[in-house]
């Protein structure tokens, strides 16, 4: 017996392309949204072909985690969306292969993806984290490329603001130009003003030569001024004119590659084993500070504490209470009085100075070990991530059934928008502390995976899950709205109704209907007892129903419009929702202890009476008009 199926074959093969094509859309799209955070650090910096080419293929790498999932989702939607718009889901269903069968070489496929994303993110993303990394800050402190813009300063010169009015793209040539220098110092500040210059960079670019012609350089003579005398209008300053004048200005040029490896303490750069090696020994750090802080309130109060916290702090008491610090301060003199507070101010601020420090130290040691641990949640939880989406995606195109790229896309950007919207900020949280960390890592998955697995049981039993009409009938019936007869004439009436048995049984019903409303006493706020703990059953409303149906259908066999016109008016009953808020009894009792939802529901059912007695009463009205119609269809 073979394991793997003909029609295994033909799904698997359906999905493999769809999920090639959308995981590099997929990529490409994430990938051009990454570029977008780093346009700054790209452009204008003249970094080479292999460069740039380095730089794509670290972040693409970086990205595949991401992409999975949302390829996965993707391409389950497109996949089983093209087989149940082709109804080739429904002739499976037909030969009598659930759709469970159908879904389980996708979900093996999906297992598979699973796995490779887990060693994928543990193997190959920390190594291409931490090559990006580097390469990203290489990118930052490279220099940019000389390309002064017209009328406008230009600063990326360090020490030179750069003013040109005209450039000559031809000669390179710089028309009208104004430069501010400051390289040593504020107090030392220059202003050049030339009528043309020439700016070229050095063979190895590492200095730029700074040619000027027929201007004018006003230098401060007086570099001796600080800032409170710096803007005084007698302030001397030199003037010299030149004719030609060459500056030689320091900047490196060239492309310089920080080493990967002082990025290797970022968690995001490890794998599961050396974040496991960094939570150890970052949690023997913060271990260390804590107890050198306790040594040190120990030795602060001169008195050698007990191990338990509790002994301590008696100490801190005892020794508070045993040291007349009154008595001994009203000794002091006065300049020994002012010299103590002086002393105690110092001392108490050095303190304070000491513990932010180590407060500061503690919270980014804390910040650090939070970071390792949901950096080590993420490697599953991204992983689980194409798992979820496959239990969302399959289902969820079994049953819209429709395929291509327009329907699955939205629905597919939507369900990854709310995904993503919960992890981010449930992340957030982990990391700042606020929440727990499993918790917030865990969130998404928590909430995703239950939505899946309603959707592969909808699907598996053809449930018709988007279904409007279904959800407003739901609505109606918990809220307790109306709902009303649409019943049209028959063109062809086989079997009309036999008026004169009608007539009796019409004058029957309204009769009882008449007993019951004089009876029920239905205006009266019911009992709360009875409806949730004692309920019992009233037959004679659920008779009265189904008499009243039944008429209702023989009537509507009428070719009389005014008939047709009168049953539609007539009340659609339920025979139960005024003595029990459900069928099971133990909901009832559930419900009835809980009192604020025991209260909505006691007054839904005194609603229910309150419609129940306004129906009988129309019931009355509507059958008399009835008669008479068709005590004058008789007579005719």
């Amino acid at each position: 017996m073979r394991f793997i199926k003909k029609m295994d074959l033909f799904i698997l093969k359906a999905y493999l392309l769809l999920f090639a094509g959308t995981f590099f859309i997929c990529l490409f799209i994430f990938m051009m949204q990454f570029m977008w955070r780093y346009v700054d650090e790209l452009i204008g910096k003249g970094l080479s072909t292999e460069i740039l080419a380095k730089f794509f293929y670290y972040s693409g790498l970086t990205l595949v985690p991401i992409s999975l999932p949302l390829a996965v989702l993707l391409a389950s939607l497109i996949s089983f969306g093209n087989m149940g718009e082709r109804f080739e889901l429904l002739s499976m269903k037909a030969a009598g292969i659930p759709l469970t069968r159908i879904l389980q070489p996708i979900f093996l496929l999906a297992l598979i993806i699973c796995g490779g994303s887990f060693y994928f993110q543990n193997k190959i993303a920390p190594e291409a984290t931490k090559q990006l990394a580097a390469l990203v800050w290489s990118m930052k402190q490279k220099s940019p490329e000389l390309e002064i813009p017209e009328g406008i300063f230009y600063n990326e010169i360090p020490g030179y603001n750069l003013f040109v009015e005209h450039k000559d793209p031809d000669t390179g040539m710089l028309y009208g130009v104004m430069i501010y220098s400051n390289t040593s110092g504020y107090e030392d500040a220059q202003i050049v003003l030339a009528d043309s210059a020439r700016l070229q960079s050095t063979a190895d670019k590492m200095h730029l030569v700074l040619t000027l012609y027929n201007g004018e350089r006003f230098r401060n003579m007086d570099s001796s001024n600080n800032g409170t005398n710096a803007f005084r209008a007698n302030v001397p300053y030199m003037r010299e004119s030149f004719i030609q004048e060459t500056d030689i200005i320091q900047m490196d040029g060239n492309f310089s590659l920080m080493d990967a490896n002082l990025f290797a303490g970022n968690a995001q750069t490890k794998n599961l084993t050396e974040i496991h090696h960094g939570i150890d020994s970052i949690t023997a750090a913060v271990d260390s500070i804590g107890h050198s802080i306790w040594s040190n309130v120990g030795r602060y109060l001169n008195k050698e504490f007990p191990a338990h916290r509790s002994d301590s702090l008696v100490l801190v008491q005892e020794a508070a209470n045993d040291t007349p610090f009154d008595s001994l301060y009203m000794a002091l003199g006065q300049e020994e009085k002012s010299e103590a507070w002086k002393k105690a101010l110092s001392r108490a601020q050095q303190t304070e100075s000491e513990y932010e420090f180590r407060s500061l130290v503690s919270a980014d040691n804390n910040y650090t070990l939070r970071r390792h641990h949901i950096e080590a949640h993420k490697k599953f939880t991204l992983s689980l991530a194409c798992m979820i989406f496959f239990f969302i995606g399959a289902p969820l195109g079994a049953i819209i059934r429709k395929g291509g790229l327009g329907v699955p896309v939205v629905i597919s950007v939507i369900i990854f928008i709310f995904y993503y919207m919960i992890n981010v900020g449930s992340e957030k949280m982990a990391k700042t502390g606020e929440w727990n960390i499993l918790s917030g890592i865990w969130l998404s998955t928590a909430v995703l995976l239950p939505i899946g697995l309603f959707l592969i049981n909808r699907a598996n039993k053809d449930s018709v899950v988007f279904n409007i009409e279904g959800y407003k009938q739901f609505f109606q019936k918990i809220l307790g709205l109306r709902s009303h007869r649409r019943l049209n004439r028959k063109e062809v009436v086989i079997n009309p109704p036999a008026y004169t048995s009608v007539r009796e049984r019409m004058a029957t019903l309204m009769a009882d209907c008449a007993d019951y409303v004089r009876n029920a006493h239905l205006h009266r706020m019911p009992n709360y007892i009875r409806l949730f703990f004692h309920y019992q059953e009233d037959s004679t409303v659920i008779d009265i129903n189904a008499r009243l149906e039944a008429l209702v259908e023989e009537l509507h066999n009428s070719k009389d419009n005014v008939i047709l016109m009168h049953i539609n008016e007539l009340p659609v009953l339920v025979p139960d929702a005024h003595t029990r808020p459900f069928h099971n009894p133990r909901w009832n009792i559930i419900t009835g202890l809980i009192l604020p939802l025991g209260l909505f529901f006691f007054l839904r059912i005194w609603r229910y009476r309150l419609r129940l007695w306004h129906d009988m009463v129309q019931i009355q009205k509507l059958g008399s008009l009835i008669n008479e119609r068709i005590e004058k269809q008789e007579y005719e």
